[in-house]
């Protein structure tokens, strides 16, 4: 199928029953002097519910349509054809370079909208942005058999670049986007020629794979940066990671909430646009932009997390892979990294080192786990850096390679 253009549009009979299930809206009582570390406030969920209510999601349809939104069919080994939307930014500067940019959750497509302006102007590499709504995620269908795991996301993304004529591509990605992308690298080195992450999962160095790391490991004294970065990391464990456990384990039972409450979604999403950021200043506007596409989404708000489910039950072989067979290096793919003082887990550069051949890094003293929507023109920046002239990854996608820019042009 050719990518055709594809433009939001909500049935209002959704939008209606939506703002009558807000209007009904019961709330829980807290407790005196209750706080983040408990969950959402009260006042604060009361407020949003309220605003919600009175919101008019078409103003922000329109504007989300103003982006040059597309929707292919790709074909899954072992599942049916799934209908995927994507963003679809395409440069006018000729052999621009092909990046994917994967979502992880709660995000979605709308967090690669910061850097679409910030990669079109003049000053550095020029790139073509594909950033697809995952399987299950936004305006893009689900698959109905279970088995669903990271090389089918893997495979429905490196598809879907195929699709679109570049047959050699970068990624960037975090969260979701981190397991994803380092999938597409392994699974994929010829075509993806390198990632740029702002959440990187590492482990230790061992003397029998990393030994010139693990003896900076064991010389270098941990800086202050490393100890805070173990804080956060420690923080995250054992106060932050109760919904992966839930979504890991039992996402139907979720699902039920989620698709029944729009409270719920609000509450679940908003306490994680909260503690995962950097003090991010968000608008109304866009707390309820963001969680409104996992209400009106394709499959309903419950099904993103169906990921976290099939991610933890897949073995290796037989066509999958794991996060076990992706921790450790990937030779094939250049990284660039960003490393964020609020990120969900924030490990030593000697420890981040051991996933591949690094190339370019960015110690930022402020951001989140949102990078490109927090720090959109450091992300814009990491990324020219890293593939412009003189940057650890240029060149690497070769001119030539199979895109053809004036047939893209003509879609």
């Amino acid at each position: 199928m050719t990518p055709q253009p594809y433009k939001i549009s909500v049935p209002q009979e959704k939008i209606d029953n939506l703002k009558t299930k807000l209007g009904l809206a019961s709330f829980p009582d807290e407790l005196d002097s209750s706080a983040w570390d408990l969950g959402v406030p009260l006042a604060d969920m009361k407020r949003l519910t309220k605003a919600w209510e009175k919101w008019v999601w078409r103003q922000a349809e329109e504007r989300l349509n103003k982006v040059p939104q597309y929707h292919t069919s790709i074909k899954v080994d072992g599942f049916d054809v799934l209908n995927i939307h994507f963003v679809w930014q395409k440069s006018e500067t000729k052999n621009a370079i092909p990046l994917l940019f994967v979502h992880g959750w709660p995000g979605s497509f709308i967090e690669a909208l910061p850097i679409l302006d910030l990669l079109a102007k003049p000053g550095g590499p020029a790139f073509h942005i594909v950033a697809p709504s995952l399987p299950n995620y936004g305006f893009s269908e689900g698959p109905k058999k279970r088995g669903f795991a990271l090389a089918q996301y893997a495979e429905t993304c490196h598809k879907l670049m195929l699709s679109l004529g570049y047959n050699e591509y970068v990624t960037q990605g975090g969260d979701w986007g981190f397991w994803v992308t380092r999938a597409i690298g392994a699974l994929y080195p010829e075509h993806c020629k390198a990632s740029h992450t702002n959440m990187i999962l590492a482990r230790r160095p061992t003397w029998s794979k990393n030994p010139f790391l693990a003896l900076q490991h064991t010389v270098m004294p941990y800086s202050q940066r490393d100890k805070a970065g173990f804080e956060r990391s420690a923080w995250f464990s054992k106060e932050g990671y109760g919904y992966n456990l839930t979504q890991s384990t039992k996402p139907q039972t979720l699902a039920y909430a989620l698709n029944d409450s729009p409270v719920a979604l609000l509450a679940w999403i908003y306490e994680k646009l909260h503690d995962w950021t950097d003090n991010m200043p968000w608008s109304d506007e866009e707390i309820l932009t963001w969680v409104s596409i996992y209400q009106f989404s394709r499959m309903g708000p419950g099904a993103a997390h169906r990921i976290y489910y099939e991610t933890l039950h897949t073995k290796s072989g037989l066509g999958n892979i794991t996060t076990a067979d992706l921790g450790g290096y990937i030779s094939g793919v250049k990284l660039g990294m960003a490393y964020n003082p609020k990120e969900l887990a924030v490990f030593p550069k000697t420890w981040c080192r051991t996933l591949g051949p690094v190339v370019y890094e960015a110690e930022n003293d402020s951001g989140g786990h949102f990078y490109a929507t927090e720090k959109p023109e450091w992300l814009a920046r990491d990324l020219r850096a890293m593939f412009g002239k003189g940057g650890g990854a240029y060149g690497v996608v070769k001119k030539g390679s199979g895109y053809d820019d004036d047939a893209r042009a003509k879609l």
